[in-house]
């Protein structure tokens, strides 16, 4: 296979030639759900967590796997082994499949599976070292924000907003309490205490998040998970947003203002080393 190549619905084609109907519920409804899946030297990181969360959403719309776990790791090494880079990102989108559209389910439909793969495109490191900027909007999104659907409307005019702010993200606050950025976790540290929103339907549960707080447990840093104010996270020591595409980030400046002392701060700087020594020690 051809850098290029993507699987769709049991078949190896050529991005190029690869074709999805425009009755496809994904299109038409937004009826489906994605995974993101980061891969280091030819490795998928973490991929039975982020099968396990594909199984969730899944569950959560009601859509039947197309795949096992067996099928799925089959597909997903095939999409790395056709591509040179040693880093890479693997894209899987599962959706109801083709029907005329009407808003219920359609009847012995078989879903529409896609899965490919592309170099991974990591922050530049400057980023790491100096930390980020962000910006805030409401959380107007739905309420079933646990679940990896395609409805992301709402994330892409809230990371919208954080570009033409000249930003990294977007972090999105619903009745005056933190959900998430647009497109990843927000962790805030007060007095050594890292913070982290609680895994409810206001918050896609993170893998990276998941991984910080085994992190931080493991290596006795203190942590809790629980509600964070607006008004704590305007008032953080430091900032971090997470995810599988960007890791831990630090965030410096939260709408025009600094975040601590305007630099990453150093339970930051532990939690990087940390989560770098975990991701370049896997065998």
């Amino acid at each position: 296979m051809n850098q290029g190549t993507v699987y769709l619905n049991g078949e190896w084609l050529p991005l190029s030639e690869a074709r999805v109907s425009v009755l496809d519920r994904g299109f038409m409804l937004g009826d489906g759900v994605y995974e993101l899946i980061p891969v280091y030297r030819r490795r998928p990181f973490r991929l039975d967590e982020h099968l396990r969360r594909l199984q969730r959403s899944l569950d959560g719309i009601r859509l039947a796997n197309p795949l096992g776990d067996a099928q799925w790791h089959e597909v997903i090494a095939q999409a790395i082994a056709s591509h040179e880079a040693e880093d890479q990102s693997v894209y899987l989108q599962v959706t109801r499949g083709a029907a005329p559209r009407d808003h219920a389910f359609p009847a012995n439909t078989p879903p529409t599976v896609l899965v490919m793969s592309n170099p991974l495109s990591r922050p530049d490191p400057v980023q790491f070292e100096q930390g980020v900027r962000a910006v805030s909007t409401p959380d107007i999104r739905w309420g079933r924000c646990d679940l990896k659907t395609l409805n992301l409307l709402p994330n892409v005019l809230a990371r919208q907003k954080a570009v033409e702010a000249g930003c990294a993200e977007c972090i999105m606050f619903r009745d005056g309490v933190l959900t998430e950025g647009a497109a990843s976790n927000i962790f805030a540290v007060k007095n050594g205490v890292i913070l982290a929103p609680v895994k409810d339907q206001r918050v896609l549960p993170g893998i990276t998040y998941d991984l910080v707080l085994e992190l931080a447990q493991a290596n006795g840093l203190p942590h809790e998970v629980r509600d964070i104010t607006e008004a704590e996270v305007r008032n953080a020591d430091e900032l971090w947003l997470t995810s599988s595409g960007r890791e831990v980030q630090a965030i410096v400046e939260l709408d025009g203002q600094p975040v601590g002392g305007g630099r990453p701060g150093p339970v930051y700087r532990r939690m990087y080393a940390l989560y770098q020594n975990f991701k370049n020690t896997l065998s």
